[in-house]
């Protein structure tokens, strides 16, 4: 399967869902639909999933033009995007993230739902940057966050949206390892080998176990979520 920004691969039962728009990797309506069926696709080939970007950008986060515009469009974008969120925590079989770069905002948030996140080193940051851009971090948000980061870099990351070099965003709870960009997809290849050993059927239930209250959080807090960004939308169109 290969769509215009979303390419579908699979090798020994391991799927890599590529997405690559040629710029910043934004996540728009389309895109989160075509990373969705990418999904889809590979539990329907009961497929462990590499999860990558492109060259120095795994993800800058939802699509700003849409967000400008604002409207019934931006809100299915967000719904989209959180859902996804909770699609990716909720897979039955192993999702390894390997972040090629840059990760900001959504694409920080699709990232820590995988079970396993490589980062590439190099210049780059990764950050919920919401507060930066005037937006209260979403409820979503900050459980996926809660779920993966340090107290104290949680804290940060939230409040002073602060952006994180590779190495702080290690100790932070970002990755689980560093590894050269030319070692990012073998270094992946190599843990799904790993995982592919497991007992699929214990993975899936402790999986589930695990994450049910943070699934369930997830999908009481999309309405509530948009809610928000709805009455914001309707406050700055008023100034």
């Amino acid at each position: 399967m290969t769509s215009d920004y979303v390419q579908y691969s699979m090798q020994d039962r391991v799927a890599t869902i590529r997405i690559d728009d040629g710029k910043r990797n934004a996540l728009s309506p389309s895109v989160l639909g075509e990373i969705r069926q990418a999904f889809e696709r590979a539990e329907s080939d009961q497929a462990l999933v590499i999860m990558t970007g492109r060259d120095s950008v795994f993800s800058a986060g939802f699509d700003l033009n849409v967000m400008k515009r604002g409207g019934v469009n931006t809100l299915r974008m967000l719904g989209a995007g959180y859902s996804l969120a909770a699609r990716v925590l909720a897979y039955p079989f192993p999702v390894i993230a390997a972040c090629n770069g840059h990760s900001l905002a959504m694409g920080v948030f699709l990232m820590l739902s995988a079970d396993y996140v490589i980062g590439s080193r190099g210049e780059f940051k990764i950050a919920a940057n919401e507060v930066a851009i005037g937006m209260p971090m979403p409820r979503v948000a900050a459980a996926v966050l809660r779920n993966r980061l340090d107290p104290a870099a949680y804290q940060r990351a939230v409040t002073v949206a602060e952006y994180f070099d590779v190495d702080a965003a290690v100790n932070a709870g970002f990755f689980d390892e560093l590894v050269s960009p030319d070692e990012l997809i073998p270094r992946a290849e190599e843990l799904a080998a790993a995982f592919g050993k497991l007992d699929p059927a214990a993975h899936k239930v402790s999986k589930r176990r695990i994450r049910a209250r943070l699934i369930r959080k997830i999908r009481l807090s999309v309405p509530l979520d948009l809610l928000d960004a709805a009455l914001l939308g309707l406050r700055r169109t008023g100034k």
